[in-house]
């Protein structure tokens, strides 16, 4: 064996025993979804499924966790989202007051188109919403600000 390949061969095993190992840090495994307690007044059920489709896994306690959020790296990064996602907006906690700036704030970030993020509409079809789609989002979630 040329020492290339016995060079390449080690490189491939220490990758599958550091894949291996990195499966035992059990950050990211928590994958509970808390109770929905209270929900934003939604304007039309249009704007509630549009902001399950696009926003939901991460800004809710309604979390579709896929298959591969069980696999590290993947599932620190998922669980990162989610964890910051609910505590910046929950549509299943929310408040009772300050509800409407909070709508007002998802409806310039969808128009700034910074969510959802690309890294997520990439993994999930469902949330490529149409433009048609994006300006039915921010209409609704302007409207359910009042």
């Amino acid at each position: 064996m040329s020492r290339i390949v016995k060079i390449m061969l080690l490189i491939v095993v220490v990758l599958i025993v550091g894949f291996g190992l990195i499966q035992l840090v059990p950050y990211g495994r928590d994958h509970t979804n808390p109770p929905v307690t209270s929900e934003p007044a939604w304007d039309s059920a249009q704007t509630k499924a549009l902001a399950q489709r696009a926003c939901f896994d991460c800004h809710s306690n309604e979390t579709v966790w896929p298959w591969y959020s069980s696999i590290a790296p993947g599932s620190w990064l998922i669980y990162r989202d989610v964890v910051r996602g609910r505590s910046r907006m929950n549509f299943s906690e929310w408040p009772a007051i300050g509800g409407g700036g909070l709508m007002a704030r998802a409806a310039q970030k969808v128009e700034q188109g910074k969510m959802p993020p690309m890294r997520y509409r990439l993994a999930h079809s469902g949330a490529r919403l149409s433009d048609a789609e994006k300006q039915q989002l921010i209409a609704g979630f302007k409207a359910s600000a009042q």
